[in-house]
């Protein structure tokens, strides 16, 4: 009896299935009622945006901006460890490919090897806290 109940609502799944897979069929593109002949092929990509991080305790600073607008520009920047400042204006395009412009501001410094060791310590402390390393 339960076999013939499962066969049964088996036969409805399939016949249901079967009918919407014709209303596929029947689908066009949509018409528009003004008579424009909008295309929805790709076009170019327009976009614009920009994000930064700026946390001084952990020593982070950079960021990125980009537009585009069949050709990408744009430019990031990061502060490295040495001290100076990196920044990157780039364009791509299908013609060029990349292209970027690295400059760097500022003087390298290397500090002695105490102080390198008590920054290092420091940035521990401020990530993993300043308790032991015991399991709680």
């Amino acid at each position: 009896m339960v076999a013939k109940v499962v066969f049964a609502l088996l036969g409805l799944v399939a016949l249901v299935a079967a009918d919407s897979f014709e209303s596929f069929e029947r689908y066009s593109a949509p018409r528009f009622s003004s008579g424009s002949a909008e295309s929805f092929e790709s076009g170019e990509a327009r976009y614009n945006f920009n994000w930064a991080v700026n946390h001084p305790p952990s020593r982070n600073d950079f960021g990125h901006q980009e537009e585009g607008d069949g050709e990408n520009t744009g430019s990031y920047y990061v502060h490295l460890p040495d001290g100076r400042l990196q920044k990157v204006a780039f364009r791509a395009s299908d013609d060029d490919g990349y292209t970027a412009d690295v400059t760097y501001s500022g003087e390298a410094q290397f500090p002695d090897s105490v102080e390198s060791y008590e920054s290092r310590e420091a940035s521990r402390r401020f990530y993993y806290g300043s308790g032991s390393n015991e399991s709680k």
